[in-house]
This record gives C-alpha cells, structure tokens and sequence, in this order.
C-alpha cells in the first residue's frame, strides 16, 4: 500500500499534509508541555513520523490537532522519562521571543516576566492535566473534541480540566504574588 492507497483513500491527511497545515500547533503545545527548544525540532519529527506510521489523519469525530496533541503527549512524556535531569526547565529564551513585538524595553520586560509566570504555572501542572489545559483554554478545542481525540471519556476531560484550572491558578497566584484567601475566608474578612 503505497501513494495509490492514500490517494484512494478520501479525505486522509498524510503527514506531509499534517506538517504543513499544524506544524505550528504541534510545536506550540510541545512547547507548552515543557519541551526545551533544544529538543522541539526532533520531537516534532517524531510525532510526524509517528503519524505517517499510522497512515495519516482519517476526518472522523476527532479533529486533526486533538489526533496530532495525543501523538505529541505521548512522544513528550516518553522523553521526559529518557532524560536525566528535571524536564520542564523554564526556556527563558522561548519566552523572551514569545514576548517580543513592543519596542518598549519596559513593557518587553513585563511581557516576558508575565509569560515566564504563566509557563512555570503550566510546568507545576502534571503533563495529562497540562495537555488537557492548554487543548482546552489555549487551542480552544471543546471537551467533547479533547475525549474523542485523546480517547478517553469526556467525564474524564471535565474532571482533569477543572483539576487542571484549580491547580493552574494556585500557581499562577504564588509564582505572581497574589496568593489569594480561599472563597469561605474572603467573605469572613468582610
């Protein structure tokens, strides 16, 4: 089965196809899963081989980037537990161009703190829990998308997600300062 059974086939995304239309999406949610912009290139390449594996993208219930983020979880959390030091280490270079675009020094300056605050926010987060986070808040896919194309149940996806958002904001609100009484205490200072 070569090209004449994936041009047969309608509809199916092959990886050449896959890379051009989400290589983009691929490597911002690696990136979001704590992968250091030393190993994003392989990792990528990875997660395409692994879907030309699998013969391409078939249009079904899940969408191609949910299809594409569970290639990429797995491959990330395989690397994770090859490497040898802590994996998640702030890239403050990926951050620092992330940033960029103000001519203002001053307002780079709080653009870069402000992301290196939310992306140590994210690394606090377990990877299912982060991937489940980022697929939902950032790439604004649905939960019922994220269930199919993870598959798992979508029950799952509305637990770990607000799990993932309680646990997200605890951070955020240390890492920035702003440590906030619980809800019960707040209208007792009142």
């Amino acid at each position: 089965m070569g090209a004449a059974a994936e041009a047969e086939t309608p509809g199916v995304l092959d990886a050449e196809a896959l890379f051009r239309a989400h290589a983009h999406f691929v490597a911002g949610f690696l990136v979001r899963l704590g992968v250091r912009q030393a190993d994003l290139d392989d990792l990528m390449q990875e997660v395409f081989v692994v879907a030309h594996r699998r013969g391409g993208f078939a249009p079904g219930p899940a969408r191609p980037t949910t299809w594409l983020a569970r290639i990429a979880i797995r491959i990330a959390m395989a690397h994770r537990r090859s490497r040898t030091r802590q994996w998640g280490e702030l890239d403050e270079e990926a951050v620092a161009a992330a940033a960029g675009g103000d001519p203002s020094p001053h307002a780079q300056a709080e653009a870069t703190e402000s992301l290196s605050i939310v992306q140590q926010a994210l690394e606090s987060l377990d990877v299912e829990r982060r991937a489940l986070f980022v697929l939902f808040e950032i790439e604004e896919e649905s939960c019922d998308e994220i269930a199919v194309g993870l598959g798992i149940p979508v029950g799952t996806v509305y637990s770990r997600l607000h799990a993932a958002r309680r646990d997200f904001q605890k951070a955020y609100s240390k890492l920035s300062g702003r440590v906030q009484a619980p809800a019960h205490q707040a209208g007792a200072m009142r």
